[in-house]
């Protein structure tokens, strides 16, 4: 059960270790994927690889309990990265509100449309962002120039509302 609130945050650097050590686990021990550090580089330099996007923690007691972000790929955005410790997920968890601040991210910017990976066993991921509006398409339609890892993944896209006065989309 969880025992203190939550604060999400803009994550500007110099906890990456923390944040790695975070996602490593919630990948290994929730989904049960050994993906290694050194296969997930943003990892490695979190505020240089989101520098044309945007990363975000939860906070709770001065510990990083989730995290989530958004690469730019042109008028699109690549989803990445959300993890939460079990003890702060549920329908007031971390996940919703860090989501939420992705999502304001990317319409503030005006991105068409907002892609995401997500391996195939994660169902309770898929389902987390079907009942968001994602739906799965082919890794075709993937913004040219993001490196997709070559994994059993889904991919799925949410198409963003136009804003008025905005691009057409």
């Amino acid at each position: 059960m969880r025992e203190a609130a939550f604060e999400i945050i803009d994550y500007a650097g110099g906890r990456d270790p923390e944040v790695a050590a975070l996602i490593l686990s919630v990948q290994r021990d929730d989904v049960g994927l050994f993906v290694p550090v050194e296969e997930q580089p943003e990892l490695l330099d979190i505020a240089g690889a989101y520098r044309d996007g945007g990363f975000w923690v939860a906070m709770a007691s001065g510990e990083i309990v989730g995290t989530i972000g958004m690469m730019r790929y042109g008028s699109s955005g690549v989803l990445k990265k959300l993890f939460v410790r079990r003890d702060y997920r549920g329908p007031d968890g971390a996940a919703h509100g860090l989501y939420d601040r992705a999502i304001a991210w990317a319409e503030a910017r005006g991105l068409a449309a907002i892609f995401l990976d997500t391996p195939a066993v994660a169902t309770r991921s898929h389902a987390f962002y079907r009942r968001r509006g994602f739906c799965v398409v082919d890794r075709a339609e993937l913004p040219r120039g993001y490196d997709f890892p070559d994994r059993d993944s889904l991919i799925f896209k949410l198409d963003m509302p136009a804003r008025p006065g905005g691009p057409g989309r």
